[in-house]
């Protein structure tokens, strides 16, 4: 019997018709006026042209990857490179990459098929008063069933896509977050490392003022001695070498302490600390901006980096709570055999095979789709001015080391010539003691202001070599990315020209 070509297109029709219905009634489930709201900046619209004028450019200005060894002491290399395979703070960072590639791939696997087999065999009494007929109705038999299903859900709105694609810039932001803690952790080091010259610095000066005293003491003893002085100016001189001496416990307080502060960063006991010697920092630094900057900004801060990968997770989220408005479509089979008895389970009458697709779409949820979309976007715009946030910060950090560095050069050229001038009126007092003419407490005060000049000339030779590390780190530490946000053409592009679909 041949069917008519209008019968054979019936069925046809009808399933067209009840896909279409479904697609009606998903548009119940409406997405209209939800937009976000905030848009990324462009790094190159934040003006800085006039703040980085007065600083030498230069297209090699960008941090080496191991720029701490440009202080020049292999001491502090070492500590360094310890610190990067020993500190736990960065194998907890290290932990996280791990935790969101995992879950990268986890969401990945919902763009594949799905193959499960499962297989039972039970042991048991059928209803006299159910639905099993007789024989079988109060009867014990063995029901066994083993049955291989697959699944695989068709991704036509991209929703699956989407939500594997968030996962993924969410790892790499975790993997620039790792960057991040090492370039953290790089700059403790050498911070703490500086800080540690520092008190050297200040011990060696009152190493050679407590010397300074003790002549003056044994000269003011002899002065004594031959009546040009008082036993009072005598009594002060002697004061003057236990203050002395309990300044120097003080610095060497700070010494072991810091010392101790370093090895914790190393990841190591308090022991390794009393190894550290004094440090052998190089004297000439030079700043110099990038020529790039701010362009190049954003791809050498692991901060911002890291913030760009999550203003695109969260675009990628949008795509896929926009996906939830329209219908799940999956396909599944399965094939199997199923038996009442164990003997018959490997029969060919026992084959079981199904096949046929699954269709779920939102009709009426009380607005949780709506809600789920408008949470998905908020999170985009508070990512999105985040990332501007970032980047504000970032190029006024730049710039901030770099005012202070001007400032700081015009400052330590003063500061050498309070120095020269007091060293000279103390030299000029102790040559009137000397010849007695002059009296202690004119060496006394004298020798005060020098060394409160010496100690401040210790302080901006610190405060040099730190606004340097600070620049490091403002410029990135050295960090560059390997890879960007790519637009339709395949071209890098970033979030400072996207928006969220």
């Amino acid at each position: 019997m041949t069917i008519p070509r209008t019968a054979q297109t019936v069925p046809a029709l009808r399933r067209l018709g009840v896909l279409g219905a479904a697609l009606f009634l998903a548009s119940c489930a409406s997405m209209n006026g939800l937009e976000t709201q905030a848009t990324v900046d462009d790094a190159n619209r934040l003006a800085a042209t006039a703040s980085l004028d007065a600083t030498p450019v230069s297209p090699a200005a960008w941090p080496e990857r191991a720029w701490w060894q440009g202080f020049g002491d292999p001491q502090l290399d070492a500590l360094v490179e310890a610190a990067l395979a020993g500190q736990p703070t960065l194998r907890i960072a290290a932990a996280r990459v791990r935790q969101a590639d995992a879950l990268a791939g986890g969401a990945e696997a919902a763009l594949s098929p799905q193959v499960n087999l499962n297989a039972r065999s039970t042991r048991q009494r059928f209803s006299e008063n159910s639905v099993a007929p007789r024989p079988l109705a109060g009867s014990w038999k063995w029901a066994s069933d083993v049955q291989l299903g697959l699944g695989y859900e068709l991704d036509f709105w991209g929703k699956n896509q989407a939500t594997f694609d968030a996962a993924l810039d969410r790892a790499r932001a975790a993997e620039v977050d790792y960057h991040a803690a090492e370039l953290i952790l790089t700059t403790s080091v050498v911070r703490t490392y500086l800080k540690l010259d520092a008190a050297y610095a200040q011990r060696a000066l009152t190493e050679q003022t407590y010397r300074q005293r003790q002549n003056t003491l044994d000269l003011t003893r002899r002065r004594v001695d031959a009546q040009l002085d008082s036993r009072l100016d005598m009594k002060q001189a002697e004061a003057a070498l236990p203050a002395t001496r309990e300044r120097l416990a003080a610095i060497n307080e700070i010494i072991a302490l810091t010392q101790n502060q370093l090895a914790a960063l190393v990841g190591k006991g308090p022991d390794a600390g009393a190894d550290i010697r004094r440090p052998q920092l190089r004297d000439d630094y030079a700043a110099a901006v990038p020529a790039s900057l701010p362009a190049e900004l954003i791809g050498r801060r692991p901060d911002v980096v890291a913030q760009r990968w999550r203003v695109e997770a969260a675009s990628h989220d949008i795509k896929a709570a926009k996906a939830q408005f329209y219908p799940n479509i999956s396909l599944t089979a399965f094939a199997g055999l199923q038996s009442l008895s164990l003997s018959d389970l490997l029969t060919a009458g026992s084959r079981t095979f199904g096949i046929g697709p699954a269709i779920s779409l939102p009709i009426f949820d009380g607005g949780r789709l709506r809600s789920n979309l408008g949470t998905r976007q908020a999170e985009y715009d508070a990512a999105a001015e985040q990332y501007n946030a970032t980047l504000v910060t970032a190029l006024h950090d730049v710039v901030n080391q770099l005012v202070s560095l001007r400032w700081l050069a015009e400052r330590a050229g003063e500061q050498q010539q309070a120095l020269q001038l007091t060293q000279e009126a103390y030299d000029m007092a102790v040559s009137r003691y000397r010849s007695g003419v002059g009296n202690y407490l004119q060496v006394l005060s004298a020798e005060g202001q020098v060394l409160q000049q010496k100690q401040l000339l210790i302080d901006l030779e610190t405060q040099e070599r730190t606004l340097h590390l600070e620049l490091i780190r403002a410029l990135g530490g050295g960090y560059e990315t390997a890879a960007a946000p790519a637009n339709d053409t395949g071209t890098a592009k970033t979030p400072a020209t996207r928006s969220a679909s």
